[in-house]
């Protein structure tokens, strides 16, 4: 039995209290930055012998060896199952698909008679990509960050993970890293290997840009190496996995209070950290949800993490959809779930979610595996400012500008003007010298 799972109903709460209730797990990270920090110095000083040394202080097992070659890829490729092997391509081919569809594309556009601009977009390279290890091998995630990189066009596609109790990555990671074209495979995890990836060592590359979720020292290490001019910058700001459902009556048809019981396990089973929600117009929706969770929860195998997280659970009743939706909207959400009766006339309304699975048929689980879209998304609030990964996030955006005679004369003045009200004499002088030898030889 879950303690403290209890129904809130938003209207009754005043502000503070309202607050509160969307409050994020806290975890204080003061000892963290510090720890990550002297791990950072290490890599960044003794290379490949620091990772050595902090893999037999941190990890369960010493890594059999630093570097996989390319024949380590391929028999762990023939040694998972058929079973395995079809899935890793159906879900791929349709990523694949999915990220293709969103590729951006070099623009060039006349924006005045003479004044030709452009947008190229130039393929990062090298890209390091980071799989973490734990109870399960995560090969998803390496499809998610692999494929899209691919698409881009990245000439050097690394991947870091950690030794197993065996001393040896998964071979399911590999086999997904193989299939999703990773060219070089490293056995290093934890803050170590992102430090590796930043500034390189004998043996990793310095990569442009890092991706991949991680453990709360791998999120402190990906955060202070993308605050650094020499480190390398991130993929997006990461915290706990979450999942917000909005649900109405209507989602108490059809066994819809177990579908939504095990849409909030399915995310509360990642971590002891991670938070779940449900809003909806119904009392006796929350209630039934609830009622499942203690039933439902016996059957899992992450009962022990499910019983941490699931404390913070919230199980909110509003007056209607719409003040369901303001609370997702100032809660922003990783995964948002509209299990309602007009679910896609909800979604239409959404800003603030990482990705959105409308319908009772659409468990945030194919989001994680194979519908196309990317599982790697903004959490802890960032998903006001950050969207789902894409193709985009491996390329580098550039513009590019000429200016013929006859466009100077036409733009110029204003780029004095505007120069002249800001007192950049400078900026001015430049366009009004050019502009002199233009009007010297018309006249001549």
């Amino acid at each position: 039995m879950i303690e403290n799972l209890k129904v809130s109903t938003w209207s009754n709460l005043d502000k503070g209290g309202q607050d509160k209730l969307l409050q994020r797990p806290i975890s204080n990270n003061s000892d963290r930055r510090e720890t990550v920090a002297g791990i950072i110095e290490k890599v960044r000083r003794d290379g490949d012998l620091a990772l050595e040394e902090l893999t037999e202080k941190f990890d369960p097992v010493a890594a059999d060896t630093l570097v996989l070659e390319a024949s380590d890829l391929l028999i762990a490729a023939k040694a998972v199952s058929p079973r395995l092997t079809r899935a890793i391509k159906d879900a791929g081919k349709r990523i694949r698909s999915f990220h293709a569809a969103d590729m951006p594309v070099d623009r060039e556009i006349e924006t005045a008679p003479g004044i030709r601009c452009e947008v190229r977009y130039q393929p990062l390279s090298p890209v390091g990509l980071y799989i973490p290890g734990g109870s399960a091998p995560l090969v998803s995630t390496v499809l998610m960050l692999a494929l899209p990189a691919k698409l881009a066009a990245c000439s050097e596609i690394i991947l870091c993970s950690p030794p197993g109790p065996n001393g040896r990555i998964a071979d399911e990671i590999l086999a997904a890293a193989y299939y999703a074209g990773v060219d070089r495979v490293f056995c290093v995890g934890g803050a170590q290997a992102i430090a590796a990836m930043a500034y390189g060592t004998e043996s990793i590359p310095r990569c442009s840009k890092i991706f991949g979720p991680g453990n709360a020292w791998v999120t402190e290490a990906k955060l202070q190496v993308s605050q650094d001019p020499q480190g390398a910058a991130i993929d997006m700001p990461a915290g706990p996995s979450e999942v917000l459902v909005i649900a109405d009556e209507h989602a108490l048809t059809e066994n819809g209070a177990e579908f939504i019981a095990w849409d909030l396990l399915s995310q509360a089973e990642h971590g002891p950290d991670s938070q779940v929600l449900l809003v909806t117009e119904s009392r006796v929706l929350a209630e039934a949800v609830i009622e499942k969770l203690n039933t439902l929860l016996k059957q899992t195998s992450r009962a022990d993490i499910l019983s941490q997280s699931l404390q913070a659970a919230r199980f909110i009743v509003v007056d209607n959809l719409d003040q369901a939706l303001k609370i997702s909207e100032l809660y922003a959400p990783e995964h948002l779930i509209i299990n309602t009766r007009n679910p896609r006339e909800l979604a239409k309304q959404v800003r603030n979610a990482g990705s959105v699975f409308i319908g009772r048929w659409t468990p945030e689980s194919l989001g994680d595996y194979c519908s196309g879209t990317n599982h790697v998304l903004p959490t802890y609030g960032w998903a006001r400012s950050f969207g789902a990964l894409g193709v985009g996030d491996f390329k580098r955006r550039m513009t590019l500008q000429e200016a013929s005679r006859s466009g100077l004369q036409l733009i110029g003045p204003t780029a004095e003007v505007l120069a002249e009200v800001e007192g950049l004499d400078a900026h001015k002088m430049a366009v009004t010298s050019r502009l002199k030898i233009i009007d010297r030889a018309a006249r001549k």
